[in-house]
């Protein structure tokens, strides 16, 4: 009997977990993931405005010791940078947006036509949630209109009919309304794969021109798994760590989609309790979207106002890629960066005076962000193979780090499309 291939992909976020969907079967697909479960963060809001009064909350990093789940940076220049560690990856704290997001792919003569397709009919997406608008979002959305800023709903994850508007998105989902990676990667485990959690990939074992195995650790104790196979998917910040360690460059093009959130005190606003970014503005080279920006709210000064009191507009950027992990994590921003999010965070300021917030009363959030990718972009020489030639044979990467571009919107259904192409060109070897 001939013994089934082997596969190994590394992270279960939105691009590994669809890796070992895809791949089993095909292959003995064995996921491998540096956090554990994940669990939605249990503690109340009341209860966390109680520990902000106590004036704790000082450095943002403490995310980390609060909600297990949630992996705090912080890079030279300050900004703040957040992602999700354990299975899931961030997609159980994305704001669940099903923004396609691939005209940079495209340029490069990759068609994802027919893995967006596949997607929409394995995961609802739905525009459903507008009837659950509060008053105060749907004044700010006849404001855009008005502005000229052509808003439009955000298309969402899930079986947003059940929504509790709880304002819980960034948390993990407490109702199971919105779609995450993890449905993947139960469809993957009923097929057979294996998922092996609190396993840190080390680096790659190579041999000549392939992959024969991946060295991790589970706690101080070093396993080797040997592999036919490697997809890899430990995402932006992740993904080129393993490949420097492992001998295989990289590019310094880092970006991460940096968001800077305008505030302003708006009595019973109740953004707080509302489903996260319900419509968009799309902009030259950045978005805008309503979001209560829990980081700021804690950690901010400026952020004095009750939750029920506060409500903040989103400017999130698509950056200019400058970014760099080795020798310390830097995202710094040009002049062109700088000049957008200033452009964004004034339409936000005036987005909130109509509102009536006095513009002497708005306030700034801490920069941070979340969507980080681009060291090993994509060209038009990879548009059939989706695989870089300085690779071996059977690595294969499928998260952001292969994006061409910061897409300066909602990436999870772009990565996903992406991961589905990348699978099918990996099973060819199979």
């Amino acid at each position: 009997m001939t013994r089934m291939k082997r596969a190994i992909v590394i992270g279960a976020g939105a691009g590994g977990a669809t890796a070992a969907k895809e791949l089993q079967g095909k292959f003995q697909v064995t996921l491998l993931e540096a956090g554990r479960d994940f669990r939605p963060f249990g503690a109340s809001l009341s209860m966390l405005e109680k520990l902000k009064s106590t004036r704790l909350l000082r450095d943002e990093r403490l995310i980390g010791f609060l909600f297990r789940s949630m992996q705090v940076r912080k890079a030279k220049e300050g900004m703040i940078l957040i992602n999700g560690r354990g299975l899931g990856g961030t997609t159980p704290l994305s704001a669940g947006n099903a923004v396609r997001a691939d005209a940079d792919l495209r340029a490069l003569g990759i068609d994802l036509d027919d893995e967006f397709a596949q997607i929409y009919r394995e995961i609802p997406v739905t525009t459903h949630h507008r009837l659950r608008w509060q008053p105060t979002t749907q004044r700010l959305w006849q404001i855009s209109q008005h502005m000229g800023l052509e808003p439009q709903p955000l298309p969402k994850l899930g079986a947003y009919e059940r929504c509790a508007n709880c304002g819980r998105c960034v948390f993990g989902c407490p109702y199971g309304v919105k779609w995450d990676s993890r449905q993947f990667l139960r469809l993957a485990q009923e097929k057979g794969a294996e998922v092996v959690t609190r396993c840190r990939v080390e680096r790659l074992i190579i041999k000549g021109a392939e992959v024969v195995g991946v060295e991790a650790y589970r706690g101080r104790a070093r396993h080797i798994f040997r592999s036919d196979l490697v997809v890899l998917a430990a995402g932006g910040l992740g993904t080129p760590v393993v490949l420097e360690q492992s001998g295989l460059p990289t590019e310094s093009r880092l970006f991460v989609d940096p968001v800077l959130c305008v505030g302003a005190e708006v009595e019973n606003a109740s953004q707080c309790h509302e489903m996260t970014m319900p419509f968009v503005a799309q902009r030259d080279g950045y978005i805008i979207s309503p979001y209560f920006d829990h980081l700021s709210f804690f950690f901010n000064p400026s952020w004095q106002a009750q939750a029920r009191h506060t409500l903040g507009i989103m400017v999130k950027l698509a950056d200019s890629g400058r970014g760099r992990i080795g020798g310390g994590l830097s995202v710094p921003l040009n002049e062109t960066d700088r000049r957008r999010l200033a452009e964004g965070a004034q339409t936000c300021v005036e987005m909130l005076e109509r509102l009536g917030a006095k513009r002497r009363s708005t306030f700034y959030g801490t920069l941070n962000a979340g969507h980080p990718g681009g060291m090993l972009p994509l060209t038009a020489r990879e548009a059939i193979s989706l695989h870089h030639q300085h690779l071996p044979g059977n690595l294969y990467v499928a998260d952001a780090s292969l994006l061409p571009r910061s897409l300066g919107n909602p990436p999870i259904l772009t990565i996903v499309a992406l991961a589905k192409r990348v699978c099918r060109a990996a099973a060819a070897i199979g």
